[in-house]
């Protein structure tokens, strides 16, 4: 788009809000892991972690390569900052009236400093990945098909995603084979729970770029 009016620029706020507090509890919930199919086991950041991938393409798609380019660096600088304050809330010093909870807040929030961490490398070069292949879908495809852009560019860039956040995230944390199990079901999951989120994809493309806009996704 070559302008953005005050109306569009309220929208662009509200997507880059989902996408922000979606990136940071994937980075905080996703040290939680549930039971799986055949004993496999999965992070409880599928819920969430899809909708970032989605929100790149839907900004993408209606405002351009820039504006989604602008949403990965958001999400970066918001997971830097975090890491700042979780490191900072760590460094000082507990009162006595809280050390009930000392244990369990440093093993949690100091593991989440490395998820975040491993959620930065992971993050800069799946979701780049993402934005840049789901432009290059969209030249080779052409404007239509939306849903079938996203998935394509979904399946390459969360494969990616996963591969490397969990290796620098829990490599050592869990045994190599539940590492293994965790890394596969995830990827697919969030693979399927991304087509599962396409109809609210297409929502999202309708309320932001208009009825009259909408014909050719």
């Amino acid at each position: 788009m070559d302008s953005i009016s005050f109306k569009d620029h309220k929208k662009i706020l509200i997507c880059l809000t989902l996408y922000i507090t979606s990136l940071i509890a994937a980075n905080t919930l996703g040290i939680k892991i549930m039971p799986f199919l055949f004993g496999s086991h999965l992070t409880v950041a599928v819920f969430s972690f899809p909708i970032v991938f989605l929100m790149t393409d839907v900004i993408g798609e209606v405002y351009g390569k820039k504006i989604a380019r602008v949403f990965v660096l958001m999400g970066l600088l918001g997971t830097i900052l975090f890491i700042l304050y979780n490191l900072l809330s760590n460094a000082v010093p507990w009162s006595e009236a809280g050390l009930w909870v000392k244990g369990g807040y440093e093993q949690v929030f100091g593991l989440t400093i490395r998820i975040s961490l491993a959620s930065i490398i992971a993050f800069a070069i799946a979701e780049y990945q993402d934005v840049i292949s789901f432009f290059f879908f969209k030249a080779h495809i052409g404007a239509k098909y939306f849903w079938l852009r996203s998935t394509l560019s979904n399946i390459w860039s969360q494969l990616l995603d996963s591969i490397i956040f969990m290796s620098i995230a829990f490599l050592g944390v869990y045994p190599f084979p539940v590492l293994v199990s965790i890394t596969l079901t995830l990827w697919i999951f969030k693979v399927l729970m991304g087509v599962f989120y396409l109809p609210l994809s297409y929502l999202g493309i309708y309320l932001l770029r208009g009825k009259n806009e909408n014909q050719s996704i």
